[in-house]
């Protein structure tokens, strides 16, 4: 694998990041322990070096696999963690985007991890319930306490991120360094206002679900198994409709499914780190086949029409011929600059 910039915070990642979401079984599916740790082993001798997780994936067990898996070699590794969603019945504070929740989680997760830092903490999702400015100064204080070295946004609107950004930036706070959220062929609604904030703010971008859940694998299509019920034909002809076009460039180009899908973010959207799941070392090599994998331009730019989402209003207005005249008259518009 390649290494990229993570945004501006002068981190070299993967191209690929691993996700932890099925490194544990208690969940009632994912890879026990032994198949877990050899699929770190896996990714390492890939040349990865990221790996995405969070204090409730298999209720713990995935941060204490990646743990017990990165021991004694924990500076070989960028590790990224997730606070906020719901941890204990028993208490009601152990969710939300409140410091006494993020003190806590992140103390769980540090025990886990078996480090006494994170490279990047994520705020799992926005919830919408405390003031957006007390979570950026909790996050300062842990950067600052260098129990966290950087913090991320994930499954966060848009405006959200910008006025964090902004808040962070303007208060001297650490810094917004990357947003998480889905990219995929299935799922590409981010062009409209995430991808464009975090180009112009300069955050890095980790893509999660880059297979659509397995969908864009092709397995849900093969003769005698059962249709995915969360994106069936039905519930989204449109994906319905990319699916069966990636299905067939793949078998004309000679290229599987699961790497064509994951070779168009690599290729068209470098920007976007993609998190890859994997309930086996096996499935886990075939995916990362995809940084190597040759294919052609006609293709890429097919899967770009066939995927492509409306962006909507402000967007596709500014884009059209008689607007664009009607803004700039005879003068040509200028090279775009960040906001």
């Amino acid at each position: 694998m390649r290494l990229r910039p993570l945004g501006t915070t002068g981190l070299r990642v993967s191209e690929f990041c691993l996700g932890g979401v099925t490194l544990g079984t208690r969940w009632g599916f994912g890879a026990d322990e032994a198949e877990s740790r050899r699929m770190v082993d896996v990714f390492r001798d890939a040349g990865g070096n990221f790996i995405d997780t969070a204090a409730t994936y298999t209720e713990g067990q995935s941060e204490s696999i990646i743990g017990t898996a990165v021991a004694g070699r924990r500076t070989e590794f960028v590790l990224a963690t997730k606070f906020a969603m719901h941890a204990d019945a028993r208490d009601a504070n152990s969710l939300g985007n409140h410091r006494r929740n993020l003190k806590l989680s992140l103390d769980g997760s540090l025990r886990r991890l078996r480090t006494d830092y994170v490279d990047l903490l994520w705020v799992h999702t926005w919830f919408f319930e405390n003031r957006l400015d007390q979570t950026v100064r909790a996050l300062d204080d842990l950067v600052q306490a260098g129990k966290v070295l950087y913090w991320g946004l994930s499954d966060t609107p848009a405006w959200v991120c910008a006025q964090a950004e902004t808040l962070a930036r303007l208060r001297g706070w650490a810094p917004l360094s990357a947003v998480q959220l889905e990219y995929s062929l299935a799922e590409r609604t981010s062009d409209r206002e995430l991808l464009p904030f975090a180009d112009s703010a300069g955050v890095a971008v980790v893509g999660s679900k880059p297979l659509a859940g397995g969908l864009l694998t092709g397995k849900h299509h093969r003769p005698g198994t059962k249709p995915d019920t969360r994106r069936s034909a039905g519930a989204d002809p449109r994906v319905e409709r990319v699916v069966r076009g990636l299905l067939t460039l793949a078998d004309k180009s000679g290229v599987a499914p699961t790497q064509l899908a994951l070779a168009w973010i690599l290729h068209r959207h470098p920007s976007v780190i993609p998190v890859l799941g994997a309930r086996t070392a096996d499935q886990l090599i075939e995916g990362l086949g995809a940084a190597s994998a040759v294919v052609p331009d006609e293709v890429l730019d097919q899967l770009d029409e066939e995927s492509a989402v409306p962006l909507g209003f402000p967007h596709e207005l500014t884009a059209r011929a008689s607007m664009r005249a009607g803004m700039y008259g005879p003068f040509p518009p200028l090279p775009p600059v960040a906001p």
